[in-house]
């Protein structure tokens, strides 16, 4: 091939590839377990999926970071109420009041590792969102007057 023609030919490679498309493409590899050496083992088979398949996917990866949000939020509830009652118990026990202060100190931290988990799970929430309006081409923006 000439080296003006191979140019030519890059340069609209190029912009062929730039082009925004309305589906996406991505592979999908799955495990066939069946006794058939032509078909067992693992296979590798493209997929196309739609601006709308794409959406749907970040709406349901969206509500699943939420759920997981709300369980850490309930995991540090949890936690604070136990690290509460176990301070009333050290009070109202003395004899073992150490015991129910260490039991105390290990509510508080499975409640503070609880809310950070629910603090990530938020970002990743808000990530997901960001994804499914980029994908479906609603950018929405915001206007602050003060």
């Amino acid at each position: 091939m000439s080296e003006e023609r191979h140019h030519h030919h890059l340069f609209h490679h190029r912009q062929e590839e730039e082009k925004p498309s309305e589906e996406v493409a991505y592979s999908e590899t799955v495990y066939n377990p069946s006794g058939d050496d032509y078909t067992s083992g693992y296979t590798e088979t493209a997929v196309a999926e739609s601006a709308s398949d794409e959406f749907e996917r970040y709406e349901k990866e969206e509500k699943h970071h939420k759920h997981k949000e709300h369980l850490g939020e309930m995991g540090a509830l949890a936690a604070g109420a136990f690290a509460l009652y176990e301070k009333h118990e050290a009070k109202k026990d003395p004899d073992h009041a150490h015991k129910h202060k260490i039991e105390e100190e290990i509510a508080v931290a499975v409640g503070v590792g609880s809310g950070g988990y629910a603090f990530h799970e938020h970002h990743e929430k808000k990530d997901a969102k960001k994804e499914a309006e980029e994908a479906s081409g609603q950018k929405h923006h915001h206007h602050h007057l003060f």
